[in-house]
């Protein structure tokens, strides 16, 4: 598939988590009990290197710093092959579960685990479950302050697992006086109201034609990268399957695994992508022009 002819260069990320650490189950399998489950992340992750490799693209990883540290060699080939190693927080606790102390922790010790495993710094975040909203507005300063240079943790939308509906659509600036900037998932515009387009379930559930339909609206009606996002458990159809998991996450969590790869091929090859520090610096420049608007 050819890509589509335009100058907009979207940002690519894989959120590097395991089957069982996902928040849909969250209530179902303990923390204490990772270690004795079957590890499937590493297999994963080089299978979606081999995906980029042959489409020739470069994308994000924004990687817990529990699996960096039971993966240092894999952390070592996801930055030689030249994509970008960025933080998932240490266990997938979501930030609004956190204090300001805590938090800082954690943020903390993702970033020395990722760059004792890869050699190189650490400056992008997405915190899990996209869980900093107007609860945390302490969360920026934390990360401005710990070094990192983006963050893209933020949905705007309304979720019932997540979500800050008020805030922008595209980058912006969070700290006055700070060049940290946020650049949040992608949504598009339907029927007046914003729609969730940025992959993840909604990539999986809904037709490729949706997805298609709202990145070209991102690129070409408004001229700005659409940030999309996905799991390696996603193209993972033979993961194992959690008992007891309410009906719901089960069907967000299963649904549409077989057809997950041959569509992000197709996703691949007919947009163009790039890494999301490489889009954070693009858009600076339009993130602190949208702070002034949005009313820091």
């Amino acid at each position: 598939m050819e890509k589509t002819q335009q100058t907009v260069i979207n940002g690519l990320s894989v959120d590097v988590e395991d089957w069982f650490q996902v928040g849909a189950f969250e209530n179902v399998i303990d923390r204490d009990d990772w270690d004795d489950l079957s590890l499937r992340v590493e297999d994963n992750v080089l299978r979606i290197l081999d995906m980029f490799a042959e489409a020739e693209v470069k994308a994000t990883f924004f990687t817990l710093g529990w699996v960096a540290q039971r993966h240092g060699s894999l952390m070592r080939r996801i930055v030689d092959a030249g994509h970008e190693l960025a933080s998932h927080g240490y266990d997938h606790a979501r930030v609004f579960n956190f204090d300001r102390q805590e938090f800082g922790q954690d943020i903390a010790k993702a970033q020395k685990i990722l760059e004792d495993a890869s050699g190189v710094k650490i400056t992008g975040y997405r915190a899990p479950s996209f869980s900093i909203d107007q609860r945390t507005p302490w969360a920026y300063e934390e990360l401005a302050a710990q070094g990192y240079r983006y963050s893209s943790s933020v949905a705007p939308i309304a979720h019932d697992h997540y979500g800050w509906r008020e805030a922008p659509r595209f980058a912006f600036s969070p700290l006055r006086g700070s060049d940290l900037v946020e650049i949040p998932v992608t949504t598009a515009i339907l029927g007046g109201k914003r729609v969730a387009a940025g992959g993840g379930g909604f990539f999986r559930v809904l037709p490729y034609a949706f997805s298609r339909w709202a990145i070209r609206q991102v690129n070409r009606e408004e001229n700005r990268p659409a940030v999309f996002y996905f799991h390696p458990w996603e193209i993972d159809p033979d993961q194992p399957r959690v008992p007891g998991a309410p009906i719901k996450s089960r069907l967000r969590h299963y649904t549409g695994l077989k057809q997950m790869s041959a569509k992000l091929r197709g996703l691949i090859g007919e947009f163009a992508w790039g890494r999301m520090d490489e889009v954070a610096e693009r858009e600076a420049l339009l993130a602190h022009a949208t702070s002034d608007e949005w009313g820091e």
